[in-house]
């Protein structure tokens, strides 16, 4: 399991991104730029397919989870203690988040070693030849997850811990896609040739880079893709289906397990609660796809591009897309009580926690 190679000291309890390290976005040294929205004929370019959980429209009647009241309340009220102590809920964006390096076909590849091969030799294959830029940054904070998408061969790589030695690049784990437009977005075999549902940067094996909410996201005024979230308590012994693990610990039936999907109430009006923009986008995403449970993290935390190789900050400022607010301010006013649960498939973890 990801989490035994955790050290002691790193503030993650998960093998992903899910404690927070990061300054305030206004005193990032980064300079604020927002790109001018674009035209409303465009459409981000998405990952996975079309059909995946990850971008495919919730139908109204969707059946919720007999547990779906006592879960959402259970997650208000975390949600309410957080603000409270000016703590969260939190989009990490230049800090335990993710950056995706989109790379044209020509982009000369690279090994990167898995740190321990005996665990994984299809996955140290995986990453015998990786078209990962030199300038390459991993997101800071512990995790160090890098994202390496390149449309014309249709894979992805995602890394965590990644780091750049003497030696090469390396990392402690991660994953690989081939087929990445038809792929569900989370690991199994058909991933990649000696694929394993062990496999990936979150403690799931979601791909890290699913529920991101996007620069082209942004720019383009919409998110179009359920989003992913991290929670401080997540309910351990089962995942809940399209998770293929779980690093959850605390046995509790009103705690949301890795994998679960919620959603807004699609009654609920959302012009009605004068959200602010960025509020809106998220709350329009969750209610028309969801908000999937893909790890475990200090805070109640959505994950926003890490915007590193841009060299651009576009989040803080009066002119980003924050607007001047922190995320604390932003998602004060997201309705959580207004969650509902799907149904879940629940699976029982196997011994070590997966």
């Amino acid at each position: 399991m990801i989490v035994s190679l955790l050290a002691a000291s790193t503030l993650s309890a998960c093998a992903v991104g899910g404690a927070r390290l990061a300054a305030p976005l206004a005193a990032s040294a980064a300079a604020s730029h927002r790109p001018p929205a674009r035209a409303a004929a465009s459409k981000p370019q998405r990952l996975f397919s079309a059909s995946s959980f990850w971008n495919e429209e919730l139908p109204a009647d969707a059946p919720l989870d007999p547990s779906s009241a006592a879960v959402v309340k259970a997650l208000s009220e975390e949600v309410a203690a957080e603000a409270k102590a000016g703590e969260a809920p939190f989009v990490n964006t230049t800090s335990w988040s993710v950056p995706i390096y989109k790379v044209g076909p020509e982009q000369p590849t690279v090994t990167v070693a898995l740190e321990e091969p005996s665990r994984s030799p299809a996955l140290a294959s995986a990453w015998s030849a990786v078209p990962l830029p030199a300038n390459a940054k991993p997101a800071a904070g512990g995790d160090e997850h890098l994202v390496v998408w390149q449309p014309s061969s249709d894979r992805l790589w995602e890394f965590w811990h990644l780091t750049h030695t003497i030696s090469g690049w390396r990392a402690a784990w991660g994953g690989a896609i081939r087929n990445v437009s038809t792929n569900a977005g989370a690991y199994g075999a058909k991933a990649w040739p000696g694929a394993s549902p062990s496999w990936g940067a979150t403690a799931c094996s979601l791909s890290v880079a699913g529920g991101l909410i996007t620069l082209e996201d942004l720019e383009a005024g919409r998110i179009e893709h359920a989003l992913a979230i991290a929670l401080p308590d997540v309910r351990g012994g089962v995942y809940a289906t399209p998770a293929q693990r779980s690093d959850g610990w605390i046995e509790e039936p009103r705690w949301l397990p890795e994998g679960a999907h919620l959603r807004l109430d699609p009654a609920l009006k959302l012009s009605s609660l004068h959200l602010p923009p960025f509020t809106l986008m998220l709350a329009k995403a969750a209610q028309r796809y969801g908000i999937v449970v893909r790890d475990e993290a200090a805070e109640t935390t959505f994950y926003a591009q890490d915007p590193t190789p841009t060299g651009t900050n576009p989040y803080g400022g009066a002119h980003g897309y924050f607007e001047g607010e922190s995320p604390q301010q932003l998602l004060a006013s997201f309705p959580w009580s207004h969650l509902e649960l799907l149904k879940m498939k629940l699976h029982k973890t196997a011994a070590g926690g997966e």
